[in-house]
């Protein structure tokens, strides 16, 4: 089982520690493209241009300058860096011992930086999307997508693919369709279902959490993990992959779910 998740824009920082190493990260063959894009990424975050180049706001600027120095600040695992709603959701720090190796075997997260990193590997909090460009590498979408490809290819033989990632990091990379189920969430509202952020990443946070904690290998189909998914959440739906598009796993929350963050 692989499980791909899309890293999250706001980051904790690390304040003590190694920085990260380059032969620590996972996917070595995507070494020299990291650092290509690390370099691009502190001239940028350097320039007077930096917030408009990086497309945010004037309060972010603190984390922008940081950029200039994140190969030489402090990195912790991926898991404990990325934070956010799915990432609660999920709540690494609760799983046993045997679930969180389980994590770090199983779940990759596609990353503007990095282009692809286990949840284990030590990484510095960093401000960068996959949706903006970088000088002489261009739309970081494009730039990763044929090198990750291959790295991600291999990774993803033989297993099902359960893929979390929004439509801004699903562009950098497409998984396997055969062996593929992309993970969409609604919620029934009146007589009509309507698409939802804030409850579709919590819920893909606890779909990887709900794979992670059951015991096994996990499911090794679409129709598997639609048999597990419904055990949670019974109205859920899958539609089967075609020769182009992956099968889709349609969450479907009732009108009354309401949020509930975990204890």
């Amino acid at each position: 089982m692989l499980i791909l998740l899309p890293p999250s824009e706001g980051k904790n920082r690390p304040e003590s520690g190694a920085p990260y190493s380059p032969e620590a990260l996972s996917f070595p063959e995507l070494g020299e493209a990291r650092e290509q894009t690390l370099a691009a990424l502190a001239d940028v975050s350097a320039s007077p241009e930096a917030m408009s180049a990086l497309g945010v706001g004037a309060s972010l600027e603190p984390e922008v300058r940081a950029n200039v120095t994140a190969a030489s600040r402090p990195a912790a695992p991926a898991h404990s860096v990325y934070s956010g709603v799915l990432y609660d959701a999920l709540d690494y720090s609760s799983l046993t011992a045997a679930q969180r190796a389980k994590a770090d075997g199983s779940v990759v997260v596609v990353s503007a930086l990095w282009g692809a990193v286990g949840f284990g590997d030590p990484i510095p909090s960093y401000r960068l999307s996959m949706g903006v460009g970088l000088p002489e590498l261009g739309k970081l979408a494009s730039w990763w997508k044929p090198r990750l490809t291959p790295a991600l290819n291999a990774r993803a033989e033989g297993e099902l693919v359960v893929d979390c990632r929004s439509s801004t990091y699903a562009a950098a990379y497409k998984a396997p369709v055969g062996s593929t189920v992309t993970v969409d969430v609604v919620q029934i509202r009146g007589n009509a279902r309507k698409v939802i952020s804030h409850f579709a990443k919590h819920t893909r946070g606890e779909i990887a959490r709900l794979l992670l904690a059951r015991r096994g290998t996990g499911p090794r189909t679409p129709q598997a993990l639609l048999e597990l998914v419904r055990e949670r959440w019974p109205l859920s739906e899958l539609e089967p992959a075609t020769k182009t598009k992956a099968a889709r796993l349609v969450v479907v929350l009732p009108e009354d779910h309401a949020f509930t963050a975990r204890a």
